[in-house]
């Protein structure tokens, strides 16, 4: 797919965007900072389109989906506008996967008795079923796509997207 040099770079995706952005009216161009974020974007596109295929098809739920799913999973109940904040996506979109998630029986909303502004999704035990089924198969694609990282690189690796993440208020 991609093909690298011995440090790791992309060799023709890397010279083309050197190329490409040196003819820009640029003062200077931070190519670790480029090369940085590209391989931020790559990896996370590559995971997700990965997991959707190997992991979530069988069950026909998305990555949006399933990161909503996990969230009650986890916390068995969410309001709608953390559950947004936690997927990262808008509020309208939480809605539509959680329209779709209570068709299948994996969730269901409840207004919140103190205000009734504020829903609250909450997992059903079908749901709670599918995350137990699920997310053995979801791990062991975790496990596989860092298995060519030690230990400690993928310690390190964690500690640095946690820095990019806190840092930038993701």
């Amino acid at each position: 797919m991609y093909t690298f040099n011995k440090e790791g770079y992309l060799l023709e995706e890397e010279v083309n965007t050197l190329n490409r952005l040196s003819k820009l009216s640029m003062n200077s161009l931070n190519m670790e900072a480029i090369s940085a974020v590209t391989m931020i974007y790559r990896a996370a596109q590559g995971l997700r389109n990965k997991m959707e295929k190997e992991v979530l098809a069988p069950y026909k739920l998305s990555w949006t989906s399933f990161s909503i799913l996990y969230d009650l999973w986890i916390h068995d109940s969410v309001e709608t506008k953390s559950l947004a904040e936690l997927s990262g996506v808008t509020k309208a979109t939480v809605s539509n996967v959680t329209n779709t998630l209570e068709r299948k029986d994996l969730c269901y909303r409840k207004s919140d008795r103190h205000d009734r502004r504020l829903t609250n999704v909450l997992i059903t035990e079908k749901g709670k079923l599918v995350m137990e089924e699920l997310y053995p198969h979801f791990h062991q694609q975790e496990v596989e796509i860092v298995s060519g990282l030690e230990k400690e690189e993928q310690k390190q690796l964690s500690s640095l997207l946690r820095k990019v993440i806190k840092d930038q208020n993701f």
